[in-house]
């Protein structure tokens, strides 16, 4: 009997797949047994060899998707390169960390572009061939516990992922009785590139540990498991959900 936790003959698109917690999620689809294409701008090598360590396929897609036009070109392509998608985890994001008093427009618009607008357009473009065809189809945003709060020095990501969440509600409440669920993981406190400046800061890492209940900092596979749940047939009936996986930090 196959698990409704299995991702087994279905093709899973990952943004941002190169590292971090875009690698996390596209090495937990291999494992449920998905078909992982991901995408990047910078080499995706490593996650390559770790996706075909756990027996699954992974074809690389370079795009600059800080471009939203590149980005939908790209999803196109690849649906008609290589086959229908089933689910499409939208992780790829950047954050700025500067006062709000200092921060530009050019550094409000990066943020916005991939972080919200690609975001956005990557589902809208999802959406389009799913509904054409009939088929049914999941969507996997990453939001953020800064989708809840104000945090600190990051104004156009808190921003970007307050976004994130509101567009996962609407678009669960426009495509639900279309068989496309539309949900969110929020991480909290990961291990990855954009969380390193915090992590060599002693005094701002020991602030964070000690609100965690956790008592640690995320690592990318706990948010890679969450993902698989949403993408996962054990999800089917989710519309608008987000799931914190944080160590407990919003809870505190």
């Amino acid at each position: 009997m196959t698990s409704t936790f299995s991702l087994e003959s279905r093709r899973i698109m990952v943004t941002g797949a190169n590292t971090g917690i875009g690698q996390g999620i596209a090495v937990a689809a291999a494992r449920a047994g998905a078909q992982v294409l991901g995408v990047g701008r910078s080499s995706m090598e490593e996650t390559e060899k770790l996706v075909e360590a756990q027996g699954a396929s992974f074809t690389a897609i370079s795009c600059d998707i800080s471009d939203p036009a590149a980005a939908s070109a790209m999803f196109d392509r690849a649906w008609e390169e290589h086959g229908p998608i089933d689910g499409l985890v939208n992780n790829a994001g950047i954050i700025r960390r500067v006062d709000a008093v200092d921060l530009t427009e050019a550094d409000w618009d990066d943020v916005m572009d991939i972080n919200l607008k690609t975001l956005f357009t990557l589902c809208q473009a999802f959406g389009r061939k799913l509904i054409a065809s009939g088929r049914r189809g999941k969507i996997v945003n990453v939001a953020s516990v800064l989708s809840f709060q104000g945090g600190i020095r990051v104004a156009s990501y808190t921003t970007s992922k307050h976004g994130v969440l509101g567009l996962t509600r609407v678009l669960a409440c426009e495509w639900a009785g279309k068989g496309i669920n539309v949900n969110a993981v929020a991480p909290g406190y990961i291990e990855t590139n954009n969380t390193e400046a915090l992590r060599n800061d002693p005094d701002r890492s020991d602030s964070i540990l000690a609100r965690i209940p956790a008592g640690r900092w995320g690592r990318p596979e706990d948010i890679g498991d969450a993902a698989v749940f949403l993408l996962a047939p054990a999800s089917d009936y989710m519309h608008g959900a987000v799931i914190p996986v944080d160590g407990g930090w919003l809870a505190r």
